[in-house]
């Protein structure tokens, strides 16, 4: 598992096991990208690739069946965690499982509930 962690935003990620959730759910084979953007950057590549307007808490883009990549914008997972119940560190790394499994090519699902839910309890999430 390779996981490169970039942020672009001055915003301060949470410290989490994202490489072993990360290789928990894609593998050892898998080559994925974290990347911390701005609002503004959530909003852009929202529009321009699920054509809604508005910023988003994560966005993951699978590039092949063993690379993709995950934007994540940390303003608005602060926002919405309270609305989840959740506390900031504990919603990114619920929001950061959820992509994950978007990326191994799952969608919403009872199946993918399921799924999350067992890394979650392995992470103690």
């Amino acid at each position: 598992m390779s996981l490169i962690i970039k942020n672009t935003t001055k915003g301060k990620l949470p410290r989490l096991p994202f490489a072993k959730m990360a290789a928990a759910v894609l593998g050892d084979e898998y080559e994925c990208s974290l990347v911390v953007v701005s609002p503004r950057k959530s909003r852009e590549l929202n529009r321009t690739y699920r054509g809604k307007d508005n910023s988003t808490n994560i966005l993951s883009f699978p590039v092949d069946e063993n690379e993709g990549d995950i934007f994540l914008d940390l303003k608005k997972a602060r926002e919405e965690a309270p609305l989840f119940d959740r506390t900031y560190t504990n919603f990114i790394a619920f929001l950061f499982i959820h992509a994950l499994f978007h990326l191994k090519g799952l969608d919403h699902s009872p199946k993918m509930e399921a799924q999350e839910k067992k890394i979650r309890t392995l992470f103690k999430i």
